[in-house]
């Protein structure tokens, strides 16, 4: 069963658009009103890192579920790290499941970065699409043993 966030019904999907950012294009798609894939084409770095952050979030008001899209990277920066980062704690924040599909080069650092794997990747889109609608997994509940 889909994990649904408390809110209200999403009002209808932007229509998709793109972006052209210093050396990379910044693409969205709505497969769903409340589902955003949001792409990046070309090299993610320190000069438009944090402007991919804003676009991935621009409509966070609508977005339930997110895939981030990077497989058509050709360079990505520990600045693009750091976008990256950025974008987890505000998905987390806004209770946004989202989850990120890497290129080559996004893979490359992603192992040296994040080697505990905190940041959640997919192989694919499709694979992504299912992994943020699925059900959360619970969290553990500590219970205090009596005496």
């Amino acid at each position: 069963m889909p994990h649904v966030p408390d809110q209200h019904p999403a009002p209808p999907a932007p229509v998709s658009d793109n972006v052209v950012c210093h050396t990379a294009r910044f693409e969205t798609r709505w497969p769903q009103p409340d589902t955003a894939i949001v792409s990046g084409l070309g090299e993610l770095d320190a000069a438009n890192g944090i402007d991919f952050v804003g676009y991935a979030l621009r409509h966070s008001d609508r977005a339930h579920w997110l895939v981030v899209d990077l497989s058509g990277l050709t360079f990505f920066s520990t600045a693009g790290f750091s976008a990256l980062h950025t974008l987890n704690v505000q998905c987390v924040s806004e209770d946004i499941r989202w989850a990120l599909v890497p290129s080559k080069a996004v893979d490359r650092l992603l192992r040296i970065c994040d080697p505990d794997h905190a940041l959640p990747t997919c192989a694919d889109v499709p694979t992504a699409l299912t992994v943020v609608q699925q059900e959360p997994p619970r969290s553990l509940q500590l219970v205090a043993e009596s005496r």
